[in-house]
Order: structure tokens, then sequence, then C-alpha cells
């Protein structure tokens, strides 16, 4: 089962639960997927690593939203964020710890053969094929930064 059917399949468990943050969290994903699916040159298709990337996004937007909220004095809506957050997570790969992301990254940093800090550019661009998916963006940067700085 792709991942379009397998939202699709748990919108309906989701209604059926009264689950209200899964269901209306799941139905904003669909939205996207289908928006995804029709674009020009899809071809009315909507590959695994496509509908991955959607809800990698989703799931980026909502923390960063939920980061804002806190910051503004609003835990009422950061929580709502973070409900829903969690519940896309459950579609993601399980992320690397901050110990298996610096031993991925010191192995990185030893094939590309960077030194120091002008060569992060070369290990970001093999890390970000790499690692896509398994550790945020933010958290590969600043860690690189850290090994070579």
């Amino acid at each position: 089962m792709n991942l379009f059917d397998q939202v699709s399949e748990d919108i309906k468990n989701a209604m059926k639960a009264k689950d209200k943050v899964a269901l209306e969290t799941l139905r904003n994903v669909k939205k996207f997927f289908i928006e995804a699916k029709t674009a020009p040159g899809a071809n009315d298709e909507l590959s695994d690593e496509a509908a991955l990337k959607i809800i990698q996004k989703l799931a980026k937007q909502g923390k960063d939203a939920a980061d804002i909220y806190i910051g503004q004095g609003r835990q009422d809506l950061a929580d709502e964020e973070l409900a829903q957050v969690k519940v896309l997570e459950t579609y993601l790969p399980k992320q690397m710890t901050p110990e298996e992301l610096e031993a991925a990254l010191k192995e990185i940093i030893a094939e590309t053969g960077a030194k120091d800090g002008k060569d992060m550019g070369k290990v970001m661009g093999v890390a970000s094929k790499k690692l896509a998916g398994l550790a945020e963006g933010r958290a590969i940067s600043a860690k690189v930064k850290e090994l070579l700085g």
C-alpha cells in the first residue's frame, strides 16, 4: 500500500475513532497529496518519496509554528500544532539520535576530506543527500559547523 492509500485509509479510521486531531491533520495531508498529483507534469501519480517530502515539510512547518506560538505566549495553539506534528511523524522514518548523526557526519567528513569551515558546502551537499529524512537540515548544519569549526 502506498502512502497516499495509507493516508486515505487512516482518514477512515480517524473518522470511526472520532479522532479530530488525526482527522484534520490527515485531511490536510491528503489535500497536499492531491495538489501534487494534479500538478502539471505529475501524470496523476505521487511517488512515496514525493509524499514523504510533503509530510516532512508539513511537520517542519508545524514545529516552526509551535515555536512562534510559544514565543508569543500561546501555549494552547502550540499544543495544537505539536499534536498535529505527532500525527505526521507516524509516517516519517525514525529520526537519528544526536550520537548517530555525529557518527554519520564524521564518516562523511572523512569521505569528502573536509578540513575546516571552508569545506562546509562539500560536506553539506553529501550529508543532505545521505541523511535526507533521517535528520533535520538545521541539525545537520549545526553539527557540521561544530565538527569543522
